[in-house]
């Protein structure tokens, strides 16, 4: 079976940051499993596999790991329903999640982040390449505002250790992107924060998504904590208001 990345011999003579990183590939074609785990192994990473969503979930939950790489395309469950599924799971909510599929549609793309995705990531890949945007997304995890803790305005209440929004006393378990977008427009009422900024704090830099994820996302928003709150600041970005 032909492998859907790209093999590419390197060397890479800088400490490598993936050392001791525990990440769980997930991915129902054993090629695939091998050949991942192999570039990661290589990277000092401990290496944990699955071929199936549903034992995904249980070795998330066992072994808690700093990333999971999912495939999109899967036998029992599919790799949105996992991710969905993750979420929903206090020991797995806050694990990074990375999908790594040959699926390179738009609403795909949107499906997985709409699921709580962290990045999209298109097969095929250069081993090199991918263990980038590997790092990328630990270093953003690292570096990036942590939420915690409890903010209370005059008509919502964010919960930072839950990832809960309460409005009128109903609770509304938003996915991770819509939760940090809110998270972070929340954090200074009344700043305009640009497209830009919107998307190195809540995508990251080294993450593609256009112009489109975000209006996705502010849309379902609205529609979550009604449209008065957000406001669109034209060619420039949003800002929040109560």
């Amino acid at each position: 079976m032909a492998r859907n990345l790209h093999s590419d011999n390197y060397s890479d003579n800088t400490e490598p940051m993936l050392a001791k990183k525990k990440i769980l590939v997930v991915d129902d074609e054993e090629d695939i499993l091998e050949f991942i785990s192999y570039n990661l192994d290589r990277e000092g990473a401990k290496v944990y596999t699955a071929k199936n969503g549903i034992d995904a979930i249980e070795i998330a939950r066992k072994k808690k790991p700093d990333l999971i790489l999912l495939d999109l395309m899967m036998p029992e469950i599919d790799g949105v329903e996992t991710c969905l599924r993750l979420r929903e799971i206090q020991e797995t909510k806050h694990i990074i999640v990375a999908f790594l599929t040959a699926r390179g549609e738009d609403y795909s793309q949107i499906a997985g982040f709409d699921a709580g995705a962290d990045d999209y990531i298109t097969k095929p890949i250069k081993p090199r390449v991918l263990i980038s945007r590997l790092k990328a997304l630990l270093r953003r995890k690292e570096s990036s505002i942590t939420y915690e803790g409890v903010a209370e305005l005059k008509s919502l209440k964010i919960d930072r250790d839950r990832y809960v929004v309460v409005k009128d006393g109903l609770e509304l378990n938003l996915p991770k992107k819509e939760f940090e977008l809110l998270a972070l427009l929340i954090s200074v009422p009344g700043k305009v924060f640009t497209r830009e900024a919107i998307l190195s704090s809540v995508w990251g830099d080294d993450v593609i998504v256009g112009d489109r994820t975000i209006d996705v996302h502010i849309r379902k928003l609205r529609e979550k904590i009604g449209s008065t709150h957000i406001k669109t600041i034209k060619g420039v970005g949003y800002k929040f208001e109560e």
